[in-house]
C-alpha cells in the first residue's frame, strides 16, 4: 500500500501538517516556513510528494521525494 503524501496547511489562522486523507495533524504552528520544513522533512521520510497549501486552500507548491510519475523530460 503505498504512503500517503504530506500537506501544509492553514487552518483557522495556524499553519499545520498532515498526511494527506487524515484528519489529523501529526504537526502545527509556527509559521509557514516552519511547518514547510517539518512536511519536507517528513515527505522526504517517507519518499512521497509534500503537496504545500497557499492561505485560500489552493495548490500553491508541490514537490517530489519519491517515485515521480512524470519526471521532467530532456
Amino acid at each position: 500500500m503505498p504512503k500517503a503524501n504530506i500537506e501544509t496547511y492553514n487552518d483557522g489562522g495556524e499553519w499545520k501538517s498532515r498526511r494527506e486523507g487524515s484528519t489529523r495533524a501529526f504537526a502545527t504552528g509556527g509559521t509557514k516556513a516552519e511547518q514547510q520544513a517539518q512536511g519536507r522533512a517528513a515527505a522526504k521520510r517517507d519518499g512521497v510528494e509534500h503537496v504545500i497549501k497557499n492561505l485560500d486552500g489552493r495548490i500553491g507548491q508541490k514537490n517530489s521525494y519519491g517515485n515521480d510519475d512524470s519526471p521532467p523530460r530532456g
